[in-house]
Protein backbone atom coordinates (compact mmCIF):
# COMPACT_ATOMS: atom_id res chain seq x y z
CA UNK A 1 0.00 0.00 0.00
CA UNK A 2 2.71 2.25 0.94
CA UNK A 3 4.95 1.32 -2.25
CA UNK A 4 1.44 1.98 -4.11
CA UNK A 5 1.60 5.85 -3.62
CA UNK A 6 4.67 6.42 -5.41
CA UNK A 7 3.57 4.28 -7.89
CA UNK A 8 0.71 6.53 -8.41
CA UNK A 9 3.55 9.31 -8.90
CA UNK A 10 5.70 7.61 -10.89
CA UNK A 11 2.22 6.34 -13.32
CA UNK A 12 1.60 9.77 -14.42
CA UNK A 13 5.12 10.31 -16.05
CA UNK A 14 4.19 8.18 -18.88
CA UNK A 15 0.34 8.64 -19.10
CA UNK A 16 0.70 12.29 -19.62
CA UNK A 17 3.76 14.70 -18.37
CA UNK A 18 6.54 12.96 -20.87
CA UNK A 19 4.73 13.50 -23.75
CA UNK A 20 3.58 16.85 -22.93
CA UNK A 21 6.81 18.20 -22.30
CA UNK A 22 8.22 17.07 -25.41
CA UNK A 23 5.37 18.74 -27.34
CA UNK A 24 5.01 21.89 -25.75
CA UNK A 25 8.95 22.17 -24.27
CA UNK A 26 10.97 20.25 -26.60
CA UNK A 27 8.34 20.68 -29.56
CA UNK A 28 9.80 17.73 -30.70
CA UNK A 29 8.58 15.05 -33.41
CA UNK A 30 7.32 12.17 -34.21
CA UNK A 31 10.32 9.90 -33.12
CA UNK A 32 11.00 11.04 -30.49
CA UNK A 33 7.29 11.31 -29.09
CA UNK A 34 7.07 7.32 -29.97
CA UNK A 35 10.51 6.33 -28.31
CA UNK A 36 8.15 8.07 -25.11
CA UNK A 37 5.99 6.03 -25.36
CA UNK A 38 7.80 2.89 -26.33
CA UNK A 39 9.49 2.74 -22.98
CA UNK A 40 6.91 1.08 -20.97
CA UNK A 41 5.84 -1.70 -23.95
CA UNK A 42 10.48 -2.10 -23.86
CA UNK A 43 10.26 -2.44 -20.53
CA UNK A 44 7.50 -5.47 -20.59
CA UNK A 45 9.34 -6.71 -23.69
CA UNK A 46 12.43 -7.55 -21.30
CA UNK A 47 10.18 -8.29 -18.25
CA UNK A 48 11.65 -12.01 -19.06
CA UNK A 49 15.11 -10.84 -18.72
CA UNK A 50 14.16 -9.65 -15.54
CA UNK A 51 12.50 -12.72 -14.18
CA UNK A 52 15.50 -14.66 -15.28
CA UNK A 53 18.42 -12.51 -13.84
CA UNK A 54 16.29 -12.61 -10.61
CA UNK A 55 16.39 -16.08 -10.72
CA UNK A 56 19.94 -16.73 -11.87
CA UNK A 57 21.07 -14.57 -8.67
CA UNK A 58 18.85 -16.50 -6.62
CA UNK A 59 16.70 -12.87 -5.70
CA UNK A 60 13.37 -12.69 -3.79
CA UNK A 61 10.36 -11.57 -6.51
CA UNK A 62 10.63 -8.50 -4.19
CA UNK A 63 14.57 -7.76 -4.49
CA UNK A 64 14.04 -7.99 -8.63
CA UNK A 65 11.22 -5.80 -8.76
CA UNK A 66 13.22 -2.86 -6.57
CA UNK A 67 16.08 -3.15 -8.62
CA UNK A 68 13.81 -2.27 -11.33
CA UNK A 69 12.76 0.52 -9.61
CA UNK A 70 16.38 1.62 -8.86
CA UNK A 71 17.08 1.80 -12.20
CA UNK A 72 14.19 4.52 -12.86
CA UNK A 73 15.30 6.60 -9.86
CA UNK A 74 18.90 7.21 -11.69
CA UNK A 75 17.38 7.02 -14.95
CA UNK A 76 15.01 10.24 -14.11
CA UNK A 77 17.68 12.22 -12.15
CA UNK A 78 19.96 12.08 -15.29
CA UNK A 79 16.91 13.46 -17.20
CA UNK A 80 16.59 15.90 -14.72
CA UNK A 81 20.49 16.94 -14.50
CA UNK A 82 21.07 17.77 -18.14
CA UNK A 83 18.52 19.89 -19.94
CA UNK A 84 18.87 18.67 -23.09
CA UNK A 85 16.38 16.68 -25.74
CA UNK A 86 19.35 13.75 -26.25
CA UNK A 87 19.73 13.15 -23.01
CA UNK A 88 15.92 14.00 -22.16
CA UNK A 89 14.35 11.28 -24.33
CA UNK A 90 16.60 7.95 -23.67
CA UNK A 91 16.73 8.89 -20.25
CA UNK A 92 12.96 9.10 -19.70
CA UNK A 93 12.62 6.05 -22.16
CA UNK A 94 14.58 4.26 -19.44
CA UNK A 95 12.78 5.63 -16.32
CA UNK A 96 9.55 4.58 -17.95
CA UNK A 97 10.83 1.11 -19.08
CA UNK A 98 12.12 0.35 -15.33
CA UNK A 99 7.87 0.65 -14.22
CA UNK A 100 7.56 -2.54 -16.38
CA UNK A 101 10.08 -5.00 -15.62
CA UNK A 102 9.14 -5.60 -12.30
CA UNK A 103 5.82 -6.41 -12.87
CA UNK A 104 6.23 -10.20 -13.14
CA UNK A 105 7.60 -10.35 -9.86
CA UNK A 106 4.83 -8.04 -8.64
CA UNK A 107 2.67 -10.68 -10.11
CA UNK A 108 4.42 -13.60 -7.91
CA UNK A 109 4.08 -11.53 -4.83
CA UNK A 110 0.73 -11.35 -5.10
CA UNK A 111 -0.06 -14.69 -6.31
CA UNK A 112 1.96 -15.42 -3.17
CA UNK A 113 0.57 -13.32 -0.39
CA UNK A 114 -2.96 -12.54 -1.80
CA UNK A 115 -5.49 -15.65 -1.41
CA UNK A 116 -7.58 -16.74 -4.84
CA UNK A 117 -10.78 -16.21 -3.22
CA UNK A 118 -9.83 -12.32 -2.52
CA UNK A 119 -6.97 -11.65 -4.94
CA UNK A 120 -8.56 -9.26 -7.04
CA UNK A 121 -10.20 -7.27 -3.90
CA UNK A 122 -7.24 -6.98 -2.29
CA UNK A 123 -5.19 -5.77 -5.36
CA UNK A 124 -7.42 -3.32 -5.97
CA UNK A 125 -7.36 -1.63 -2.65
CA UNK A 126 -3.77 -0.77 -3.84
CA UNK A 127 -4.46 -0.09 -6.51
CA UNK A 128 -7.47 2.77 -5.05
CA UNK A 129 -4.13 4.08 -3.00
CA UNK A 130 -2.04 4.47 -6.47
CA UNK A 131 -4.92 5.85 -8.72
CA UNK A 132 -5.69 8.60 -5.67
CA UNK A 133 -1.64 9.38 -5.81
CA UNK A 134 -1.87 9.41 -9.39
CA UNK A 135 -4.69 11.88 -9.48
CA UNK A 136 -3.26 14.45 -6.58
CA UNK A 137 0.26 14.08 -8.60
CA UNK A 138 -1.88 15.27 -12.00
CA UNK A 139 -3.46 17.86 -10.42
CA UNK A 140 -0.52 19.54 -9.19
CA UNK A 141 1.77 18.76 -11.82
CA UNK A 142 -0.49 20.21 -14.74
CA UNK A 143 -0.77 23.20 -12.74
CA UNK A 144 2.67 23.69 -12.05
CA UNK A 145 3.54 23.20 -15.68
CA UNK A 146 0.92 25.71 -16.83
CA UNK A 147 2.96 28.12 -15.10
CA UNK A 148 6.30 26.53 -15.46
CA UNK A 149 6.50 24.65 -18.72
CA UNK A 150 10.60 25.44 -18.20
CA UNK A 151 10.53 23.81 -14.92
CA UNK A 152 9.92 20.71 -16.08
CA UNK A 153 13.14 19.33 -14.54
CA UNK A 154 11.02 19.64 -10.93
CA UNK A 155 9.25 16.98 -12.05
CA UNK A 156 11.68 14.78 -13.38
CA UNK A 157 13.32 15.18 -9.86
CA UNK A 158 10.11 13.81 -8.48
CA UNK A 159 9.49 10.93 -10.53
CA UNK A 160 13.22 10.09 -9.33
CA UNK A 161 12.69 10.41 -5.92
CA UNK A 162 9.56 8.11 -5.84
CA UNK A 163 11.29 5.70 -8.36
CA UNK A 164 13.69 5.62 -5.24
CA UNK A 165 11.26 5.39 -2.36
CA UNK A 166 9.36 2.75 -4.27
CA UNK A 167 12.50 0.82 -4.34
CA UNK A 168 12.74 1.07 -0.23
CA UNK A 169 9.03 -0.18 0.30
CA UNK A 170 9.42 -3.06 -2.46
CA UNK A 171 12.58 -4.54 -0.81
CA UNK A 172 10.58 -4.93 1.72
CA UNK A 173 7.25 -6.96 0.44
CA UNK A 174 7.38 -10.47 1.33
CA UNK A 175 8.71 -12.81 -0.65
CA UNK A 176 10.29 -15.86 -2.13
CA UNK A 177 12.91 -16.84 -4.32
CA UNK A 178 12.09 -17.73 -7.49
CA UNK A 179 11.16 -21.38 -8.72
CA UNK A 180 14.39 -22.58 -10.22
CA UNK A 181 14.10 -23.41 -14.15
CA UNK A 182 15.56 -26.13 -16.39
CA UNK A 183 16.97 -23.42 -18.73
CA UNK A 184 18.59 -20.23 -18.02
CA UNK A 185 17.17 -18.91 -21.66
CA UNK A 186 15.21 -15.72 -20.90
CA UNK A 187 12.36 -16.92 -23.16
CA UNK A 188 12.02 -20.39 -20.85
CA UNK A 189 8.88 -19.70 -20.29
CA UNK A 190 6.94 -19.46 -23.99
CA UNK A 191 7.33 -23.08 -23.63
CA UNK A 192 4.04 -23.13 -21.70
CA UNK A 193 2.56 -21.22 -24.88
CA UNK A 194 2.66 -24.53 -26.47
CA UNK A 195 1.58 -27.01 -23.81
CA UNK A 196 -0.90 -24.72 -22.78
CA UNK A 197 -4.32 -24.05 -25.25
CA UNK A 198 -6.03 -21.91 -23.25
CA UNK A 199 -2.91 -19.46 -22.33
CA UNK A 200 -2.62 -19.40 -25.96
CA UNK A 201 -6.12 -18.39 -26.81
CA UNK A 202 -5.98 -15.71 -24.48
CA UNK A 203 -2.77 -14.10 -25.44
CA UNK A 204 -3.91 -14.33 -28.62
CA UNK A 205 -7.26 -12.61 -28.23
CA UNK A 206 -5.67 -10.22 -25.48
CA UNK A 207 -2.85 -9.22 -28.56
CA UNK A 208 -5.32 -7.97 -30.77
CA UNK A 209 -7.01 -6.11 -28.20
CA UNK A 210 -4.09 -4.56 -26.66
CA UNK A 211 -3.09 -3.24 -29.97
CA UNK A 212 -6.47 -1.49 -30.89
CA UNK A 213 -6.28 -0.01 -27.30
CA UNK A 214 -2.61 0.68 -27.79
CA UNK A 215 -2.88 2.35 -31.08
CA UNK A 216 -5.10 5.27 -29.33
CA UNK A 217 -4.10 5.66 -25.80
CA UNK A 218 -1.14 7.58 -26.80
CA UNK A 219 -2.70 10.10 -29.26
CA UNK A 220 -4.96 11.39 -26.44
CA UNK A 221 -2.35 13.89 -25.74
CA UNK A 222 -0.83 14.57 -29.58
CA UNK A 223 -4.96 15.09 -30.25
CA UNK A 224 -5.61 17.76 -27.14
CA UNK A 225 -2.16 19.05 -27.26
CA UNK A 226 -1.07 19.63 -31.33
CA UNK A 227 -2.11 22.41 -32.95
CA UNK A 228 -3.03 20.39 -35.99
CA UNK A 229 -6.26 19.19 -34.62
CA UNK A 230 -7.77 22.51 -33.54
CA UNK A 231 -8.22 22.09 -30.23
CA UNK A 232 -5.31 23.05 -27.78
CA UNK A 233 -5.98 22.71 -24.46
CA UNK A 234 -3.81 24.00 -21.74
CA UNK A 235 -2.34 21.74 -19.40
CA UNK A 236 -4.11 21.38 -16.59
CA UNK A 237 -7.07 20.46 -19.11
CA UNK A 238 -5.08 17.76 -20.78
CA UNK A 239 -4.03 16.27 -17.51
CA UNK A 240 -8.19 16.35 -16.38
CA UNK A 241 -9.45 14.88 -19.37
CA UNK A 242 -6.48 12.13 -19.78
CA UNK A 243 -5.09 11.41 -16.22
CA UNK A 244 -7.16 13.04 -13.63
CA UNK A 245 -10.93 11.42 -14.80
CA UNK A 246 -10.10 8.45 -15.95
CA UNK A 247 -8.18 8.23 -12.85
CA UNK A 248 -11.13 9.31 -10.39
CA UNK A 249 -13.22 6.94 -12.26
CA UNK A 250 -10.58 4.10 -12.00
CA UNK A 251 -10.67 5.11 -8.01
CA UNK A 252 -14.08 4.84 -7.30
CA UNK A 253 -14.60 1.76 -9.44
CA UNK A 254 -11.38 -0.50 -8.51
CA UNK A 255 -12.69 -2.21 -5.88
CA UNK A 256 -15.78 -3.33 -7.65
CA UNK A 257 -13.89 -4.52 -10.45
CA UNK A 258 -11.32 -6.12 -7.96
CA UNK A 259 -14.53 -8.50 -6.34
CA UNK A 260 -16.04 -9.16 -9.73
CA UNK A 261 -13.00 -10.59 -10.87
CA UNK A 262 -12.92 -12.79 -7.97
CA UNK A 263 -16.31 -13.75 -8.64
CA UNK A 264 -16.94 -13.93 -12.44
CA UNK A 265 -16.43 -15.63 -15.27
CA UNK A 266 -13.23 -14.15 -16.47
CA UNK A 267 -14.02 -14.56 -19.91
CA UNK A 268 -17.51 -12.66 -19.89
CA UNK A 269 -15.33 -9.46 -17.94
CA UNK A 270 -13.33 -9.70 -20.68
CA UNK A 271 -15.61 -8.93 -23.18
CA UNK A 272 -17.16 -6.55 -20.68
CA UNK A 273 -14.18 -4.44 -20.76
CA UNK A 274 -13.65 -4.70 -24.43
CA UNK A 275 -16.67 -2.76 -24.79
CA UNK A 276 -15.57 0.18 -22.40
CA UNK A 277 -12.83 0.74 -24.41
CA UNK A 278 -15.05 0.50 -27.21
CA UNK A 279 -16.96 3.36 -25.44
CA UNK A 280 -14.27 5.15 -24.45
CA UNK A 281 -12.35 5.50 -27.88
CA UNK A 282 -15.65 6.27 -29.45
CA UNK A 283 -16.46 9.10 -27.00
CA UNK A 284 -12.81 10.86 -27.38
CA UNK A 285 -11.74 10.42 -31.28
CA UNK A 286 -15.40 10.10 -32.72
CA UNK A 287 -17.32 12.18 -30.93
CA UNK A 288 -14.89 14.67 -29.90
CA UNK A 289 -15.89 18.18 -28.05
CA UNK A 290 -15.38 19.06 -24.16
CA UNK A 291 -18.19 16.72 -23.64
CA UNK A 292 -16.91 13.47 -25.54
CA UNK A 293 -13.34 14.19 -23.76
CA UNK A 294 -14.65 14.18 -20.86
CA UNK A 295 -17.35 10.90 -21.29
CA UNK A 296 -14.34 9.35 -23.11
CA UNK A 297 -12.28 9.81 -19.76
CA UNK A 298 -14.57 8.65 -18.04
CA UNK A 299 -15.11 5.48 -19.84
CA UNK A 300 -11.07 5.07 -20.38
CA UNK A 301 -10.86 5.19 -16.29
CA UNK A 302 -13.48 2.09 -16.14
CA UNK A 303 -12.47 0.08 -18.34
CA UNK A 304 -8.90 0.71 -16.86
CA UNK A 305 -10.39 -0.07 -13.45
CA UNK A 306 -11.24 -3.26 -14.38
CA UNK A 307 -8.24 -3.62 -17.28
CA UNK A 308 -5.89 -3.29 -14.69
CA UNK A 309 -6.88 -5.72 -12.50
CA UNK A 310 -7.66 -8.37 -14.81
CA UNK A 311 -4.06 -7.79 -16.60
CA UNK A 312 -2.10 -7.61 -13.77
CA UNK A 313 -3.87 -10.87 -12.16
CA UNK A 314 -5.06 -13.16 -15.13
CA UNK A 315 -2.70 -15.68 -14.89
CA UNK A 316 -2.92 -16.89 -11.43
CA UNK A 317 -6.51 -17.91 -12.80
CA UNK A 318 -4.31 -20.71 -15.41
CA UNK A 319 -0.99 -21.07 -14.31
CA UNK A 320 0.39 -23.21 -11.45
CA UNK A 321 1.29 -21.19 -8.37
CA UNK A 322 4.92 -21.67 -8.94
CA UNK A 323 5.31 -20.74 -12.61
CA UNK A 324 3.16 -17.50 -12.42
CA UNK A 325 6.29 -15.28 -13.22
CA UNK A 326 6.82 -17.23 -15.86
CA UNK A 327 3.43 -16.99 -17.50
CA UNK A 328 3.57 -13.02 -16.41
CA UNK A 329 6.46 -12.82 -18.10
CA UNK A 330 5.09 -14.41 -21.32
CA UNK A 331 2.29 -12.19 -21.23
CA UNK A 332 4.14 -8.98 -20.37
CA UNK A 333 6.58 -9.99 -23.29
CA UNK A 334 3.48 -10.03 -25.69
CA UNK A 335 2.42 -6.49 -24.07
CA UNK A 336 5.28 -5.35 -25.23
CA UNK A 337 5.81 -6.55 -28.58
CA UNK A 338 1.91 -4.67 -29.42
CA UNK A 339 3.06 -1.78 -26.79
CA UNK A 340 5.95 -0.84 -29.02
CA UNK A 341 4.88 -1.51 -32.64
CA UNK A 342 1.28 -0.27 -31.73
CA UNK A 343 2.15 3.78 -30.88
CA UNK A 344 4.89 3.65 -33.32
CA UNK A 345 2.12 2.61 -36.25
CA UNK A 346 -0.60 5.43 -34.69
CA UNK A 347 2.05 8.06 -34.60
CA UNK A 348 2.98 7.55 -38.60
CA UNK A 349 -0.70 6.93 -39.40
CA UNK A 350 -2.05 9.79 -38.41
CA UNK A 351 0.19 11.97 -40.60
CA UNK A 352 -1.26 10.29 -43.22
CA UNK A 353 -5.10 9.51 -42.34
CA UNK A 354 -7.64 10.83 -40.15
CA UNK A 355 -8.01 10.46 -36.31
CA UNK A 356 -11.24 9.03 -36.70
CA UNK A 357 -10.50 6.83 -39.55
CA UNK A 358 -7.48 5.16 -37.11
CA UNK A 359 -10.01 4.80 -34.34
CA UNK A 360 -11.81 3.16 -36.77
CA UNK A 361 -9.16 0.54 -37.12
CA UNK A 362 -8.75 0.35 -33.43
CA UNK A 363 -12.49 -0.17 -32.95
CA UNK A 364 -12.41 -3.11 -35.60
CA UNK A 365 -9.19 -4.78 -33.34
CA UNK A 366 -11.31 -4.69 -30.24
CA UNK A 367 -14.57 -6.29 -31.58
CA UNK A 368 -12.88 -9.54 -32.92
CA UNK A 369 -10.58 -10.10 -29.97
CA UNK A 370 -14.38 -10.28 -28.29
CA UNK A 371 -15.76 -12.03 -30.58
CA UNK A 372 -13.44 -14.67 -30.01
CA UNK A 373 -13.80 -15.20 -26.54
CA UNK A 374 -17.68 -16.18 -26.78
CA UNK A 375 -17.29 -19.49 -26.91
CA UNK A 376 -14.85 -19.38 -23.76
CA UNK A 377 -17.57 -17.42 -21.75
CA UNK A 378 -20.14 -19.62 -22.13
CA UNK A 379 -18.89 -22.28 -20.15
CA UNK A 380 -17.69 -21.02 -16.92
CA UNK A 381 -13.90 -21.28 -16.19
CA UNK A 382 -13.28 -20.36 -12.72
CA UNK A 383 -9.71 -21.29 -10.40
CA UNK A 384 -10.57 -23.72 -8.49
CA UNK A 385 -10.38 -22.76 -4.37
CA UNK A 386 -6.77 -25.16 -3.49
CA UNK A 387 -4.85 -22.90 -6.30
CA UNK A 388 -4.86 -25.56 -8.96
CA UNK A 389 -4.29 -24.11 -12.77
CA UNK A 390 -7.36 -24.17 -14.92
CA UNK A 391 -7.23 -27.72 -16.72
Amino acid sequence: MRRAITAGVLETSAATFLLLIAVQHFQTGAMAKALLVMGGPLGLLLSPLAVSVTRNMHWKAATGAAAASCLGCVAFLVAALFENLWVFVPSCMIGVMSLSLGIPMMTQIYQENYPASERGDLFSKAVMVRVFSATIFAWAGGMWLDTHMDGYRLLLLTFSAAAGMGAWWLRKCPSTVLHTATSSHPLHGMRHVRSDRLFRWLLTSWMLMGFGNLLMLPMRVEFLANPRYGIELSPPMIALVVTMIPSLTNLVFARFWGRLFDRMNFFLLRIVLNALFVAAITSFFIYGGVAGFVLGGFFFGMASSGGNVAWSLWVTKVAKPEFVADYMGVHSFLTGVRGMLAPLLGFYLVDWIPMSSLSWWSLGAIAIASLMLVPEAKTLRRRPPEDAAIP
